[in-house]
This record gives structure tokens, sequence and C-alpha cells, in this order.
């Protein structure tokens, strides 16, 4: 069976699998109930436990979830839990765990037990915090990956909807969990069950693992012209040395009048207001989610003067960059701001 090794007890041999879910505060209820549906789901139509799951949290308390809903749990995590799947399932404030000692602990015993380790949306970056996924590919979340990137360069982080990479699964976010889960299922342990859990779920079509998490329109992209497309890559590509507007005129085959006509018409921004909201985006995202210093942060997002870049911060997030460093329910969101004009 694919994704447990040799240790493993396979399902054909009338054994149950024991199974892990850790909450963390803020945890996506989504992503819960896409764990633990199919598992459930699983159990029913083969009437017999091929699962059986523990509901786990950090200290044994009942864990709210972003919806404000509270979830008992059976245990706390211990050093002497062995599991053969053991998920992670984070969502918001994740980063406040990440020096957690007893936390990296008990992840690094599961890999050493031989678990499958499970993270779903931002509990892959307790998996790497723990060290665990050094090595490996991650599915990663569009919102989280850059922060992501800047803090574990060993794991191969990817802008995909799920991953497995042998004992490591992740997924970027809660509605990827269900197309995690039946795919993992149809592979390791029964296409037929996972087909018909698919049908009781009306599940009509799985999604691959490999599919975009966002498509240029819901990005809010501006779709109506290749060149003008070819420029905002450009600019994303180039958000910690910025291109001055006459070099992306010039390699993207435009002259800069006909640059500014068109992001005017599709964005109704000015070239220069659009780079500087992608910079001042990427900020965001590193401030909330890294261990970088303010001054850092605005060097990588190609600010060359601090004040600069705290002024054209506070004016876009209203708060001063030095109090936006964690990403809660109360802190600044990022909207996209790059939304198309006349479309």
């Amino acid at each position: 069976m694919e994704g447990l090794n040799s240790r493993e007890r396979s399902l054909t041999d009338d054994c149950t699998l024991r199974v892990g879910l850790l909450l963390l505060p803020s945890f996506p209820s989504l992503g819960l109930a896409a764990v633990a549906e199919p598992l459930a789901i699983a159990n029913w139509l083969s009437q017999k436990p091929l699962f059986e799951w523990t509901l786990l949290s950090l200290d044994g308390q009942p864990v709210q979830a972003s919806n404000g809903l509270s979830s008992q749990v059976q245990a706390c995590i211990s050093p002497e839990q062995e599991f053969d799947l053991c998920f992670v399932i984070a969502s918001f404030d994740v980063h406040r765990h990440r020096r957690n000692n007893l936390l990296k602990s008990w992840l690094r015993k599961q890999a050493l037990f031989g678990a499958v380790l499970v993270g779903v949306e931002t509990g892959t970056e307790l998996l790497a915090a723990a060290g665990v996924l050094d090595g490996y590919d991650a599915a990663v979340h569009w919102d989280n990956l850059p922060g992501f990137q800047e803090s574990y360069p060993k794991v191969r982080s990817r802008a995909q909807l799920y991953c497995q990479d042998r004992q490591r699964l992740t997924c970027a976010g809660a509605a990827a969990t269900l197309d995690m889960m039946l795919t993992w299922l149809g592979n390791s342990v029964d296409a037929d069950l996972a087909r018909e859990i698919g049908m009781h779920l009306l599940v009509g079509q799985v999604r691959a693992p490999t599919e975009r998490q966002l498509d240029d329109g819901q990005k809010g992209e501006p779709l109506h012209e290749g060149k003008l497309r070819r420029a905002v890559r450009l600019m994303e590509q180039t958000l910690e040395e910025p291109l001055d507007c006459e070099a992306i005129a010039s390699r993207v085959g435009l002259s800069r009048r006909q640059l500014e006509r068109q992001f005017k018409q599709h964005t109704g921004l000015s070239p220069l207001k659009y780079y500087i909201a992608l910079r001042l985006a990427r900020a965001h995202n590193l401030l909330q989610q890294t261990n970088l210093s303010v001054a850092q942060v605005a060097a990588s997002s190609g600010f060359g003067s601090l004040e600069h870049f705290s002024r054209a911060y506070r004016a876009r997030f209203g708060c001063p960059p030095s109090e936006d460093r964690s990403q809660t329910w109360t802190a600044p969101v990022m909207r996209q701001p790059l939304t198309r004009q006349g479309a």
C-alpha cells in the first residue's frame, strides 16, 4: 500500500489503521470534515473498521475552529502515541506554534514510527518547522507561498492543490483536502472504494494534484492582452529588484505610452501603481508569515528606503509594518486589489 512503509499493516489483513487528527487553534472545519468524512464512509461501505481516529490538541482542551465552532478532543499529543497516519490541521495564526518543541518532537517521533504525515492547509508549515518536510515536495497555499519559501528553503514547495511524496501528504487549502483524500484512498487503499466514497459525497470529478490553485481570472489579473499579461508576469518576477516602466514596455514590445494606456484600461491603475501594489502584497505576506525584520522585508520587496516603505505600507494597510507581524482574524487583510476593469 503506497504511502505506508514496510512496517505498515495492510488493510487486506483485517487490521485497522490508527489515525491521529491534530487540531490547531483556528483550524478549518472544512479541512477536518474533508479528512474525517471519507474515512467514516470507507468504514461504512466496507462494513469493517478500516480506520480509527483520535482527535488531538496540543493540551487536550477543546479547540475553536476558524468559524468559531468548538471541537472536543480525546487526548493531547504525547510521546507514547503511535499512528499510521497523522494529520496536522491548521489555518490562521499558525506561526506562534512553529517553535513549540513538544509539537516538533512529537512530529519527528511519528516520522520515526513510519507514519504518513499529512499537512492540511497551514499544517504543512508545522511539518516544515519540525524538519520532517526537508527534501520533500509540499503543496502550499498561494497566499502563504512567498513566506513559506523564505522560511523553509529545504522544502520543495509547490503551488499546486496537493502533493504526495513518499510518506508525506500535503494540501494547500481546505477544499483541496477532499481531492487529496480521495486520490490517496484510491492509490493506497482501494480504487473502487475511493470511487464509491466520491459518489456518496457527490464528487463529480476529483481534481488532479497539479491542477492550478487559481486561474488568472480569479486573481483579477488583466487577461485581455497578451503583452499586458507578459508585463504583469515580468513585474511578478522582479519584485525584489524592480524595473522601470521603460524597461518593462521595451521587453514586452510596447511603448511606454501604450503600456500605460493598457494598464489604465484593464486595471484602472498606472503601471507604477500596479507594480507597487504587487510589491506591497509581497511585503504583507513576508511580514505576517516570516521572521524577517522590517528592513529585510522592505529590501526583499524592492524598497530601497525604509521610510518610503513604511509610508507606502501604512497608506495601503492602515498600520505601520512593525505592527503587522501575524496572520490573524483581526490583522489587515491583503485583498486582491488588481481587479480588471470593463471585463
